[in-house]
């Protein structure tokens, strides 16, 4: 079919099952190869996928002159390096947050983009989802007035997963980048994308990642190793935006809590909402106060949704050779947000950005 795109998934960890699951539904996508640095995985993965190849390494795959496109799986420190690569190979790009380890490698990824004719989505998958997608429409619309505060908690109280997730020469950090990333950008671009200004960030390495915690189950890395953990249990923040607007957000991998805990929530003049954990709509009518409870499929975030709605709309993109809504000057931004986060800490003072 003319308008089939030939896909190559880099990576067969457990966040590329949602790719390869959400390219296999799509009607257009043809799974032409995986590649991974355990060849046997990436073998094994192709067969259950029905790719009609693999490789033990991502150079291989991106010369391979019939894909068109790939997803990026790998560890978040391999993210720039294959990013770039695969833009200079000719290859439009799907890259799984975050978009790279530092400020200075996001850069370099934009400037390689920007110097071709190919796409790179970042995978912000909270942006996706649909639920977010119609509060974010309600906000464009001004149901919400003018977006000022919001805050923002994913609080694991036993939730280090471990292996390369708790090693910070491969991931970048602990829980601020790991699970922190996704509502910061969430908030951000509900809020309508204002540019940050400033960063004040505490992050905390106290509890470690509790591998003596008995009782109670967590998804563990595939390369767990209870002896490894070089990044934070916890991190919080606040960011203020040039046009007023604030964001306060903590996040954990492991806390003294009595339960888990996903909070996301936004207040404007004229209105506020609820994302996690379930969509809710805080407004007023004839001066009475109302909440309002929007009827949808879905009353909260559904990962396996927002990730079809993801790999759906990086697809058209390729085929229509338009930007994506997650682009890499967002990932960019986010990426100095982030760092900010932890430089702050470092530092003891708040942060100041260009």
């Amino acid at each position: 079919m003319a308008n089939t795109v030939r896909i190559g998934v880099i990576g067969t960890g457990s966040i590329s099952q949602a790719h390869l699951d959400a390219y296999r539904n799509h009607p257009e996508v043809q799974l032409a190869a995986v590649a991974d640095v355990n060849a046997a995985r990436a073998a094994e993965t192709a067969r259950k996928y029905n790719a009609s190849r693999s490789y033990g390494s991502f150079d291989e795959l991106l010369a391979d002159p019939e894909i068109d496109a790939v997803s990026i799986c790998t560890w978040n420190n391999t993210h720039a390096p294959i990013a770039i690569k695969a833009i200079q190979a000719g290859k439009h790009v799907l890259v799984e947050k975050p978009l790279s380890l530092t400020v200075e490698e996001a850069l370099e990824i934009q400037e390689a983009v920007r110097s071709s004719d190919r796409i790179l989505q970042v995978g912000f998958v909270r942006r996706y989802d649909p639920n977010a997608q119609l509060l974010n429409r309600f906000a464009q619309l001004g149901e919400f007035g003018e977006i000022y505060y919001a805050k923002a908690s994913i609080l694991r109280r036993l939730g280090n997963p471990g292996g390369w997730f708790a090693d910070v020469t491969r991931s970048g950090g602990g829980p601020l980048i790991d699970i922190g990333v996704h509502v910061i950008d969430l908030i951000w671009y509900l809020m309508g994308k204002p540019k940050p200004v400033s960063v004040s960030g505490n992050v905390y390495n106290k509890l470690g990642n509790r591998s003596n915690v008995k009782g109670l189950s967590f998804y563990k890395a595939a390369d767990y190793d209870a002896s490894l953990n070089t990044v934070e249990d916890m991190a919080n923040a606040m960011i203020r935006f040039e046009n007023g607007a604030s964001l306060l957000v903590d996040v954990s991998f492991t806390l003294h809590a009595s339960k888990d805990e996903t909070s996301v929530k936004l207040f404007g003049t004229k209105g506020g909402f609820e994302v996690d954990p379930e969509v809710k709509i805080a407004t007023e009518k004839h001066d009475i106060m109302l909440n309002v409870v929007p009827q949808t499929d879905d009353k909260g975030f559904n990962f396996v949704r927002a990730f079809q709605e993801e790999i759906n709309h990086f697809v058209a993109s390729v085929q229509n050779g338009t930007e994506p809504l997650s682009p890499v000057e967002d990932g960019v931004a986010v990426m100095k947000m982030l760092r900010a986060v932890y430089e702050s800490a470092e530092k003891g003072s708040e942060i100041r950005l260009d």
